[in-house]
């Protein structure tokens, strides 16, 4: 009996062995990969995985998903490992750089509590060099920390539940050719490759370093002895972090290879992508006019410049007040942004809304992609406090939120500059029929926008430090990037004028068939006001119909459709699924289709306490949380605006009556014995 217990313990180690033989994958860029991204940490359109960006003081992760065994559990050792990648480390100057990036194995993907710049986003204050840590990274730094005992601000240290690196030695490969050590800059701007392998056996764990073009050298720059079992606290995530600090430094990852008791497969060098074009900003080419030195010539190209200079200040000046100065990277020069639009062309512009005209950019010295917005505000009232909830707003990081970079002030209009979404918005799918060449969405990718969305907004109303209410959640505020995800965007415009008070808008702000009924009463906005916003949205993307329709007839009685109660009444006859976007052409899963418009009528209830938070919906789209189930519902008349009588679902105008006027509607709530 001993023996057959034995030789069953053997087998599944041997199973275990080899399961992690087969674990391992290879990026040659990291176009269409699923990573978990956190903080600035994203991947550009050409398959670049950009960890931190220019944005000051922020973190930026990117994971693997999926949790990986490193122990075995028949000896109780760590299995080998290996991994490979192509980084690139930027900075402003040629003589420092910023703050490290490193490649890490830890037990969560969860940083959130740690702190940005010299902390690598791994750590904070409180928690440097606990063994509960269970962090491994190899780090790549720039900067030289005396508290951390730095060798220099140029080196590669492995780092074990500190910042104080056991080992370390400064960038630098050993050429096998000449025999000697050769010195790199880790913050060059050029692409280099580094390897980390660990020898379960003999316990040993090997970092190497070379420029990419240049092959893996036989000795590796750091070897050290170490067992990692009493680190490792498995299941464990691979990936990387980064930070910034005050300095311009983005970070790359051109490719990344990974393989568990093996050798990792060597990355595709010509399928990488292309890192960005980066060099010293140019001067104007005034100052790159050489002066005369004769007499007379000099006098008279002196008095031109003098003129050209003040004319072009004229023309390119900001409206900047002394208060302004302390908002530093958040605010635009207006010449940037004229040359970066090409003088606001029309070729340029990408749409034309309620607050203004969009137009597409590419800004002078980093050549990256903008979309600025022209917003008139000729009054004073408030612009100091708009421009500290701006600025504030640009802080927001979310993978599904565009990202609002900055403004800029030029007489009597604000220019908002946010990241460009080469997709437009999300209306233009769902309702502009004219556009042959437009790209249709399928469910799946209804789906996973409307999942994004509600992410966002839980995000603002929960997860950030402040509570947010965006006040116009709507298909033509949801953005989409080049991989058609959505993202939350036009923060802050409604707030414009509540500050500026213009005389053409009501202090209720917000669009047409969106509007909660208790914004309409009050004028306070809550988180409910942006869930009762939601649930209409959801309707709009799942039927393809505005919440208020006019394109086609209810009935012979009506010249157009109210969204919601066309939906309320087609579930009361059992039939909920005739109302589902016929350009679908019947193509999407049953369960998730019904789970989105009944959410949608769950969350755009006229009570604010019956409607669910957005945690909870977030909870009810992941599958997390079954969806309660509805009542039948029947129609009513509104008794009044202050919610006395039956309860009814409000609609902020009905065919050819006032607009805030509330009219026949739904009675009773819809979460009534369901919840």
């Amino acid at each position: 009996m001993f023996l057959k217990f034995a030789v069953l313990f053997l087998l599944l180690g041997r199973s275990v062995a080899s399961q992690q033989d087969d674990l391992g994958f290879t990026y040659n860029g990291f176009g269409g990969v699923d990573l978990s991204l956190d903080g600035l940490a994203q991947i550009t359109n050409n398959g670049l995985l950009m960890l931190v960006n220019n944005t000051m003081q922020q973190k930026g992760h990117a994971f693997y998903p999926h949790p990986l065994q490193f122990m075995n559990s028949s000896t109780g050792t760590v299995f080998s490992f290996s991994t490979t990648f192509v980084f690139a480390m930027y900075s402003e100057f040629t003589t420092v750089g910023g703050p490290a990036m490193a490649f890490v194995i830890a037990p969560s993907t969860d940083f959130s509590s740690a702190l940005p710049s010299i902390y690598l986003g791994l750590f904070n204050k409180t928690n440097l060099g606990n063994s509960s840590n269970h962090l491994i990274a190899i780090e790549m730094d720039c900067v030289q920390n005396l508290d951390f005992n730095d060798i220099d601000g140029n080196h590669v240290g492995i780092d074990i539940n500190d910042l104080k690196s056991v080992e370390s030695a400064p960038a630098s490969y050993f050429s096998d050719q000449e025999n000697r050590y050769v010195n790199l800059t880790l913050f060059s701007g050029h692409a280099l490759q580094l390897w980390v392998e660990y020898s379960g056996e003999q316990r040993q764990l090997n970092v190497t370093l070379a420029p990419i073009e240049v092959p893996k050298p036989k000795i590796p720059l750091l070897s050290l002895n170490i067992d990692l079992s009493p680190i490792i606290l498995d299941p464990m995530f691979v990936g990387f972090s980064s930070t910034t600090a005050v300095i311009k430094a983005p970070h790359y990852v051109l490719g990344w290879s990974f393989k568990m008791n093996g050798q990792a497969k060597a990355l595709s060098l010509s399928q990488l992508p292309k890192l960005p074009r980066t060099g010293p900003k140019t001067q104007s080419k005034i100052f790159n006019i050489g002066f005369p030195v004769i007499g007379v010539s000099l006098v008279l190209i002196s008095i031109f410049l003098i003129q050209f200079i003040v004319a072009r200040k004229k023309k390119f000046a900001d409206v900047h007040e002394d208060w302004e100065f302390e908002y530093g990277p958040q605010r635009f020069k207006y010449k940037d942004l004229y040359i970066a639009t090409r003088g606001f062309n029309e070729k340029e512009l990408l749409g034309i809304g309620g607050f203004g005209k969009v137009y597409r950019g590419v800004l002078p010295n980093s050549n990256e992609e903008v979309a600025v917005k022209r917003v008139s505000h000729d009054s004073r009232q408030g612009v100091r406090e708009f421009i500290a909830e701006i600025v504030s707003i640009g802080k927001l990081q979310h993978r599904n939120i565009v990202t609002l970079l900055g403004y800029c002030r030029r007489k009597g209009e604000l220019l908002l500059v946010y990241d460009f979404m080469p997709n437009g918005s999300l209306d233009k799918f769902l309702f502009d029929d004219e556009s042959t060449n437009q790209t249709k969405l399928n469910w799946n990718q209804r789906f996973q926008i409307i999942k994004g969305v509600a992410s966002a907004l839980l995000y603002l109303h929960e997860e950030w430090e402040q509570v947010v209410v965006h006040r116009d959640v709507k298909s033509s505020n949801v953005m989409l990037d080049g991989d058609l995800n959505g993202r939350l965007g036009d923060f802050g415009l409604a707030r414009l004028y509540d500050h500026g008070g213009n005389p053409k808008t009501t202090n209720v702000v917000g669009t047409f068939g969106y509007i909660a009924p208790e914004l309409a009463r009050t004028g306070k906005a809550k988180p409910s006001v942006d869930v009762f916003a939601f649930g209409v949205f959801l309707l709009e993307v799942a039927c393809g119909r505005r919440p208020v329709d006019q394109s086609f007839q209810a009935s012979s009685e009506e010249e157009c459709i109210v969204l919601v109660e066309w939906v309320i009444s087609s579930l009361n006859k059992g039939a909920i699924l005739e109302t589902v976007d016929p350009k679908l052409e019947m193509n999407y899963e049953v369960e998730e289709m019904e789970l989105v418009l009944k959410l949608g009528l769950l969350c755009s209830q006229s009570i604010p306490t019956a409607r669910p938070c957005m945690r909870q919906v977030v909870r009810y789209l992941g599958g997390e949380t079954p969806l309660p189930e509805l009542p039948s519902l029947s129609r009513s008349v509104f008794v009044n605006s202050e919610g006395t009588g039956n309860v009814s679902i409000w609609f902020p105008y009905h065919h050819g009556r006032s607009a805030m006027t509330p009219q026949s509607s739904v009675a009773d709530s819809l979460l009534s014995g369901g919840r």
